[in-house]
């Protein structure tokens, strides 16, 4: 028999809370303040084809970490597994304002991913421990809060640091932030659940997990581009990829404590949650990290400008997440939310790519649209998950949630930026007489600011190279989003418990 779940006041919630939200705020801010900078960066190294590697190299590991520590924390309690994560998020960011390369760049943002995978998984997991999932809407203002701040002054403050002062600041920004984090939570998270005896980490699972994603991601970035996706290198990277997998549910089922335990997917439920997640990510991703690029190649506008275009995407992201959570303890239904947002997505997206001019009110409201409408599956996967597991397996499943959204956002960037790339190289191809004697592929490589320098014929065939390879990408995220919309008909809708229900009563 399962225990009871231990009772909190709202005064101790809000203790709790106070430690987690910093925590939450400084992974969210990472992910915000980075992407509009992204183009300056790639700029500053003269390599924006290692532009989607800065991203993808975070996700890798924070994908990959996310169920590690998220099993951790059901064996050793929260508290020190998040102190950890906190602590390897600002050693990484140290490092990686520090780099002198895009290569030393890309490595030491899988380092801060480490510490990035634990960050979210364990503050959704610590919520799940002393709020229900019923009430779990009272305190949505507060996970709401934090991060509509990060998302008004990630995009603002990212693009004005690149610009007018040094794209190195916004990774040491999170060094104080790091150091408060870890002093409030050693705090507000003593009470929770300690160490249960007799129980080891299944490393061996964690090892095929990151080579199996290592090798997708390898064969989605390089296939179309490096090589073709019927040579060798391409096949056998996805032939390995299935051998790893195969490999890790046979280690899952034989491992006394799985990374992601097999009797969570036996609930279809959860099943369905997990694919939810992933593609639903991916959704949103392509606009957080390919909008930016999109606004300074195509739009021509500055760095500075760029993190202003992009708050209704990022606000309609904290709209649609704050706004399905209340739907869903008002009403205790959780199935249409997402299915309208992916609505609203899709058809945000396809807009963008079918439009043949948008003027800047019409496009900035698109992009609150697409916001709107992405910000609604994570909310509601994770509460849906959270609801119908056991206690035991809160970490786990909760940090299978999170793992699937990074896998899903991983794997997204990497199709996406194939799909950008490939598009744009393409259509270069077919307009070389306007651009004879440039070497377009070192112009492009050093960032929007070369391209706006060359002559005016060049510059045309480049903007408008990206331009039609970018309404490719949009047309391939709207069929995510429809993808999305025809699994979420599949979930069934179950009871949420209350706070005294049982754990997994509901499911």
């Amino acid at each position: 028999m399962q225990p009871q779940p231990e009772t909190f006041t709202h005064r101790e919630i809000l203790t709790v809370l106070s430690g987690v939200v910093l925590c939450m705020f400084m992974a969210a801010l990472d992910q915000t303040i980075v992407a509009t900078a992204l183009p300056t960066i790639a700029s500053n190294f003269g390599r924006l084809e290692g532009l989607s590697w800065v991203v993808t190299a975070y996700l890798l590991t924070s994908t990959a970490t996310a169920p590690l520590f998220g099993k951790m924390s059901d064996l050793y309690g929260r508290k020190r597994p998040m102190q950890a994560a906190v602590a390897i998020f600002v050693v990484g960011s140290v490092f990686c304002g520090s780099a002198q390369s895009m290569t030393q760049l890309v490595l030491f943002r899988g380092l801060q991913g480490i510490g990035g995978g634990g960050l979210m998984v364990l503050a959704f997991t610590v919520i799940a421990d002393v709020v229900a999932p019923r009430e779990r809407g009272r305190y949505q203002g507060y996970i709401a809060g934090v991060f509509a701040v990060s998302s008004v002054t990630g995009p603002v403050l990212g693009g004005f640091l690149a610009e007018y002062l040094s794209w190195r600041l916004i990774f040491l920004i999170n060094v104080p932030i790091g150091l408060a984090a870890y002093a409030m939570i050693s705090r507000a998270l003593a009470r929770l659940a300690k160490r249960r005896q007799g129980l080891e980490i299944d490393y061996p699972g964690a090892a095929l997990m990151v080579g199996a994603i290592v090798c997708l991601l390898l064969a989605l970035t390089w296939g179309g581009r490096a090589y073709a996706w019927t040579s060798p290198v391409i096949l056998g990277l996805v032939g390995t990829a299935v051998v790893l997998l195969v490999l890790l549910v046979l280690q899952e089922l034989r491992a006394s404590e799985p990374i992601l335990p097999p009797r969570l997917f036996r609930s279809p439920i959860v099943a369905v949650c997990s694919l939810g997640a992933t593609l639903g990510a991916a959704v949103m991703f392509v606009g957080i990290v390919f909008m930016p690029l999109h606004l300074q190649l195509v739009r021509e506008v500055g760095a500075g400008r760029s993190g202003l275009f992009m708050l209704p995407l990022m606000m309609g992201v904290v709209v649609g997440g704050t706004t399905s959570g209340r739907l869903v303890t008002r009403t205790g239904r959780y199935k249409p939310w997402p299915l309208l947002g992916m609505i609203l997505a899709g058809g945000g997206y396809a807009t963008l790519a079918l439009a043949e001019s948008l003027g800047e009110l019409p496009y900035l409201f698109v992009l609150g649209v697409i916001g709107v409408g992405a910000g609604t599956v994570m909310p509601v996967t994770m509460i849906v998950v959270q609801n119908v597991v056991e206690r035991r397996d809160l970490g786990a499943a909760t940090s299978a949630v999170g793992f699937f959204r990074s896998l899903g956002a991983s794997l997204g960037i990497a199709l996406f930026g194939t799909i950008l790339a490939s598009g744009a190289e393409r259509g270069l191809r077919t307009d070389m007489a306007a651009a004879a004697g440039l070497d377009l592929g070192s112009v492009i490589d050093q960032g929007p600011e070369a391209i706006r320098m060359l002559p005016a014929a060049a510059r045309d065939a480049v903007v408008a190279a990206f331009g039609a390879s970018f309404d490719g990408l949009f047309l391939a995220a709207a069929g995510m989003a429809a993808l999305t919309f025809v699994v979420i008909l599949f979930l069934k809708e179950v009871r949420l418990r209350s706070a005294h229900d049982a754990p997994g009563a509901a499911g």
